[in-house]
């Protein structure tokens, strides 16, 4: 739906140059993070360790790293038994009351069942070159899945959008999350190469983070400044919370990369790869 907000950035969008333009209406119309309040529940009593161990050995047997350090799925390869094993993983998910658990479990939750469950998009739609060819949402400016809903958990229907822009970014708040939340895309940071745990979250968040400022689709350093991916442009105000984006590289970056960054720290531009991250066969 067209906001008085999204009227009034196109109006003001149409004077700048097109390349800057087109940067800017990607942002205007990049997800905002808008609390769902009925999932804010927890129990930080609870002792409940969820098994996340078929996410694993699905990520293990198919997941591979290619020499320019990108992640990719070799979808054409799985098996109409590891599917089933997945539909399980998944279906066993949704039956959680994930509510009732303690918050860290539940962040490792909602990480792995978006992975999982943009996994199983791609596998549904064989042949597609980007999942912004996998149309279920509508619209012209809602290409992809992300507003088709794919799961239902404690009786609620809920979209990959639900899950990353109305639980995971406005609960906990924590710029990282970007890093270990996959769309299945060549621009996008690396499907981690294990589920989500409490006791490797941490680990896995630092990371995932520090690999993608040090690759160069997520930042390169250039004589007129620094080329970063759109991540940096539709979430922006997510690193506020490290001072921006420049502070958010500065922090996390290999020292390296940091000082290359801080020496020319003006943005040049943004760009992403939306190209399937399909291994090949």
């Amino acid at each position: 739906m067209m906001t008085r907000r999204h009227w009034m950035g196109i109006a003001a969008l149409a004077a700048l140059p097109r390349a800057a333009a087109a940067q800017g209406l990607e942002a205007l119309f990049a997800p905002r993070a808008r609390l769902w309040p009925r999932w804010t529940g927890h129990d930080e009593a609870s002792t409940r360790s969820l098994d996340h161990a078929p996410w694993t050995a699905f990520l293990r047997r198919y997941r591979r790293i290619g020499g320019d350090g990108i992640a990719r799925v070799d979808y054409a390869a799985v098996t109409a038994a590891d599917v089933r094993a997945l539909e399980a993983w998944l279906g066993s998910l949704a039956a959680i009351p994930v509510t009732t658990l303690r918050r860290e479990e539940q962040f490792c939750f909602w990480v792995n069942l978006y992975n999982g469950l943009t996994v199983r998009t791609v596998l549904q739609s064989p042949g597609v070159t980007s999942i912004r060819d996998i149309n279920l949402s509508g619209g012209v400016f809602l290409r992809g899945p992300w507003d088709a809903h794919v799961a239902t958990v404690e009786g609620e229907a809920l979209t990959l959008n639900d899950i990353e822009h109305r639980i995971l970014r406005p609960i906990w708040q924590d710029p990282r999350l970007h890093y270990v939340v996959n769309c299945a895309s060549l621009g996008c940071p690396n499907l981690p190469e294990a589920a989500l745990t409490p006791a490797r979250r941490e680990v896995m968040l630092t990371d995932a983070t520090r690999a993608y400022i040090g690759h160069p689709r997520g930042v390169t350093v250039r004589s007129d400044g620094l080329l970063l991916s759109s991540i940096y442009n539709w979430f922006a105000a997510d690193f506020e919370r490290d001072g921006g984006v420049v502070p958010h590289l500065l922090r996390h970056a290999e020292p390296t990369k940091a000082v290359a960054i801080r020496a020319n720290p003006a943005i040049a531009g943004y760009g992403y790869d939306w190209a399937l991250n399909r291994a090949a066969g």
